[in-house]
Parts: structure tokens; C-alpha cells; sequence
């Protein structure tokens, strides 16, 4: 039995499709980026490029207390949706984030998981939408966001497109935390040499025994030694 030729040509079609966005990813990625947020701009601008019925894109982070932040927008409709969403507390970009992998909206209009969301987003030109969880934290949450301007503005290569793209930004935002906590941690062993080698200089102790003593009095004071080595590198600076 022969395949039938439409079938086999939308197979083709959306095969190129996905290898074209792959290969535009890696380029994309590869490209030098000086911060996270050009990372995730580079992404979400890419969306837009690669997925047809994508009119705008975005980055939604929402913390542990429901708290919104948008990153990486193209423009300012996903600002616009992320306000909604955290003023109603419902929408799919948190359901995304908070019980779903990822959540489809056909038509805006007609849509009844969101009673309060849904009307208003529709209000501001957003007919359908794609949403995609992109990990998973203690404190954070992040979802990438596609937005069309025309009701079924998805089909199902642009949930594999957007996986893809997801997949990205969400080891681009991992690498930019681990960053974040290493420099974090060094700068905090700095201070805390700083501090020990002036215990040392001015009490005349091994570093061993230097280092003792502001454990021992972070804890009689009840202060973090990062603190207290602080306290004491500014007062030899003053």
C-alpha cells in the first residue's frame, strides 16, 4: 500500500522543519553572549523566527510566592500577559510552571480553564498560546512562552520546535545560577581570607587557630562568619 503523498509530504516537511530549527539553535548558541539575558533574548527571538504562527515570545520566572518576573521578551505583550497572570493567579503559564510540561491554548476566546485570565488576555490581541516548562527549582520556576495573534496558531511540530528552544534557555538560565553561586562562593572565600589574615597579623596566629576564633565568635554573636568576616575588613579599611 502506498502512503498517501499529503501525509508523507507534511511528514517531510515538518522533519526539515525541525532540522532547520536545530541547526539554528546551535548556531545561535554557539554565538558569544555577554550575559544570560542576551542568551535568552538570542532564544526567544528565535522563536518568533522559526515557529510561523509565533507573533511574540517571552521568559516567565515565578518564585515560590506566586511572584512574576518576565525576562527575554520580544516585546511588550508577554509583560503585559505576565501581569495579568500574576494579578489573577491563574493562566498557562503558571500551570505550566506549577502541574504541567506544557499547556496549549487554541482559541483564546472560547477558552474556559482560565475564567478570569482568559477574557482579559484575549482583550490584549493574544488568540492562542504555547507554553513550556523549562525547569524545575526549589525557589524558582520558568516557563517560555509563545504568543499568535490568530486563534489554532500552533500545530504539533511547534510543541517539538519549542522544546527544543526550551530545552536551551532552560540550560542557559542553570548555567547563569551556577555561575551566580561560584562567584558568590568565591567571593565570599576571599572575605573570609581577608578577614583571617588580619585575626592573624593583629593576634599574632596560625591561620588554623585565626579561623577558629571567627567560627567561635560568629557563633557567641549569632552572626554568619561571612558576616562578621565582612565587619571586620571594613573596620581595618576605615
Amino acid at each position: 500500500m502506498l502512503d498517501d503523498p499529503d501525509t508523507h509530504t507534511d511528514t517531510g516537511d515538518a522533519s526539515r522543519s525541525l532540522g532547520h530549527a536545530m541547526a539554528e539553535m546551535a548556531r545561535v548558541i554557539q554565538e558569544d553572549h555577554d550575559s544570560v539575558d542576551e542568551t535568552l533574548s538570542a532564544i526567544t527571538a528565535q522563536a518568533v523566527h522559526l515557529i510561523p504562527g509565533a507573533d511574540h515570545a517571552g521568559i516567565t520566572l515565578v518564585t515560590k510566592n506566586h511572584k512574576v518576573d518576565s525576562r527575554a521578551a520580544t516585546d511588550d505583550l508577554p509583560r503585559i500577559i505576565d501581569e495579568l497572570q500574576e494579578r489573577c493567579q491563574e493562566g498557562p503559564c503558571l500551570d505550566t510552571v506549577w502541574k504541567h510540561h506544557s499547556v496549549r491554548v487554541v482559541d483564546m476566546a472560547s477558552e474556559d480553564r482560565w475564567p478570569t485570565f482568559s477574557p482579559a488576555a484575549a482583550d490584549q490581541g493574544v488568540q492562542s498560546m504555547l507554553t513550556f516548562r523549562l525547569y524545575t527549582h526549589r525557589d524558582h520556576l520558568g516557563a517560555l512562552n509563545l504568543y499568535s495573534d490568530t486563534a489554532h496558531g500552533f500545530d504539533d511540530t511547534d510543541d517539538d520546535v519549542g522544546i527544543m528552544l526550551a530545552t536551551h534557555a532552560a540550560i542557559a538560565l542553570v548555567a547563569a545560577e551556577r555561575e551566580e553561586k561560584l562567584e558568590s562562593a568565591l567571593a565570599t572565600r576571599d572575605v573570609i581570607g581577608q578577614a583571617k589574615g588580619i585575626v592573624m597579623e593583629r593576634y599574632d596566629l596560625r591561620a588554623d587557630a585565626a579561623f577558629a576564633m571567627l567560627v567561635r565568635l560568629s557563633q557567641e554573636w549569632h552572626t554568619p562568619v561571612t558576616d562578621l568576616a565582612e565587619r571586620i575588613a571594613r573596620r581595618d579599611q576605615d
